[in-house]
């Protein structure tokens, strides 16, 4: 009950008239990054990082969650309507919503998938609101000792779940980390790895990193490849037939929960809950064969758990200070940036931040649901933009980011830097995530490390003592063993393959 009455005063501010204009713009600006092929939520937040550095914290994180949740509605669009996922989680779209536009149908495809994205987005924030403060409650019995195995795993379950090479994924971890240690000692306050170079004593910037490794990067293998659509179909009739509510409501609910319970997890990703959702809807369909032809289930199910999936990735960083995928990082350093620690404190310590921002996120999926089917056809002519001039615009809004900083031309070369960096990394098909999260995490586990090392006496055995942060580490090490196992056995079956051919 005291969740309600916390979540009625955070309306308050809220809907106050420029916390709703910052609100729209953040969701405004991530339809169009999930319409935009390849730019993504995690670009689009990345790049407008800087200029918040003026804003209120709470307007500021407002308009960056729209960013990350209204995309996930953007990408919907052009994978419907041109057959172009605009971001990673709408092309399990394209399997069934492009074949109904082309059948004539794209209005019911895209009305089915806005009204599945509001209610998966609104329950899966009713569940943040609600389930959010006990679980910060929780974690308040954690110590240095809990905290690190918790960031531990986190860590191991992004290089278990993302990347198709285990020892890829941890190369990228581990030169995230490497890079979380240029600058000041947290605890000696010893300058280390700054070469003489006073731009490193504060180490590397997270805001130009992150706009390098996901901005630069995107623009870059985005010149390879200019495509167009030569035509948008036609957008009518948003509802679906009368036989074909109770499926897609099915599809609805299933999609939901599904989503939900993914977004806990650390290191999961809008994707995963969306190929689920996508391959269960097919095994309950009592026709299969109508997947990949236009089913109805097959834009429903997957469009609702990457929605459902958005709110509650925020759950663990909410309350655990733990992101679970490359745009919460990007998330927990914007609160860093504006002198916020997401974690179990954060409830009681910001309670008006928190609940403007849950509050917030119910208006926003509001706003995007008259957003997404009415000015469908308009949304998806922004995806007609010729490359040529589109990349060149956003370049030059990266620089003026980069730029903007701390006024110096150095972080624009950092960025570019690592922006060649993401541009050769995807290019040998290394995953981003753990890079970005190893390095916002990298000085929190150190810290947490060292406390904890201080607090046993210098005994790293103690933390497997501890139930809690025992039993993490332990699960920790269960899965990095699993992951491997089961690359070994892909590897020697795919072999076994070959030699059979």
């Amino acid at each position: 009950m005291e969740s309600f009455f916390q979540l009625i005063q955070g309306f308050e501010t809220a809907l106050t008239w420029w916390n709703l204009l910052y609100c729209l713009a953040g969701v405004s600006v991530g339809m169009l990054v999930g319409i935009l092929p390849g730019l993504g939520p995690t670009t689009g937040t990345a790049l407008l990082l800087p200029i918040t550095f003026g804003m209120e914290p709470v307007s500021a994180i407002i308009m960056l969650s729209g960013i990350y949740y209204g995309s996930m509605y953007g990408g919907t669009i052009t994978s419907v309507l041109i057959n172009t996922p605009g971001e990673a989680a709408s092309v399990i779209t394209c399997l069934d919503g492009y074949p109904l536009a082309r059948q004539g149908r794209a209005g019911v495809a895209l009305g089915v998938a806005g009204i599945g994205s509001f209610i998966g987005g609104t329950i899966s924030i009713i569940g943040l609101a609600f389930v959010g403060p006990p679980l910060a409650e929780f974690a308040l019995r954690f110590g240095p000792p809990e905290f690190f195995a918790l960031m531990v795993l986190g860590l191991i379950m992004v290089i278990g779940l993302m990347g198709k090479s285990i020892i890829r994924g941890m190369t990228a971890a581990v030169l995230g980390l490497s890079l979380s240690l240029f600058g000041m000692d947290p605890v000696s306050g010893t300058a280390r790895f700054t070469f003489g170079d006073p731009h490193l004593m504060n180490g590397f910037d997270f805001v130009t990193v992150a706009m390098g490794l996901f901005g630069l990067s995107e623009i870059l293998i985005g010149l390879e490849s200019i495509t167009r659509a030569e035509k948008i179909p036609k957008v009518e009739g948003l509802l679906p037939r009368r036989g074909e509510w109770k499926p897609t409501m099915g599809a609805i609910g299933r999609g939901t929960g599904l989503g939900f319970l993914i977004g806990l997890i650390p290191g999961s990703n809008s994707v995963i809950p969306a190929i689920l959702s996508y391959s269960l809807e097919k095994k309950l369909a009592k026709d299969p064969s109508r997947f990949g032809q236009g089913a109805i289930e097959g834009v429903a199910g997957p469009e609702t758990a990457n929605n459902s999936y958005c709110g509650a990735a925020l759950i663990p960083l909410f309350t655990l200070g733990l992101p679970s995928s490359p745009t919460i990082a990007v998330l927990l350093g914007a609160f860093m940036m504006h002198g916020l620690t997401p974690g179990p404190i954060l409830f009681q310590s910001n309670p008006e931040l928190v609940w403007a921002i849950i509050a917030s996120m119910f208006v926003g999926n509001l706003i995007l649901l008259f957003m997404n089917l009415p000015m469908a056809g308009l949304w998806a002519k922004i995806a007609m933009i010729p490359g040529k001039l589109l990349y060149p615009l956003i370049l030059a809004i990266s620089v003026l980011g980069a730029y903007s900083v701390s006024n110096s031309l150095w972080d624009v070369g950092v960025m570019m830097g690592f922006g060649i960096m993401g541009y050769f990394m995807k290019k040998l098909d290394i995953p981003m995530a753990p890079i970005v999260l190893t390095f916002v995490l990298g000085r929190l586990m150190e810290s947490s490390l060292l406390q904890s090392l201080k607090l046993f006496n210098g005994n790293f055995m103690e933390l497997f003592q501890r139930p809690i942060s025992g039993g993490l580490l332990i699960l920790s090490i269960i899965i990095l063993i699993v992951s491997f196992v089961l690359r070994i056995r892909k590897t020697k079956f795919i072999i076994a393959s070959d030699v059979e051919m």
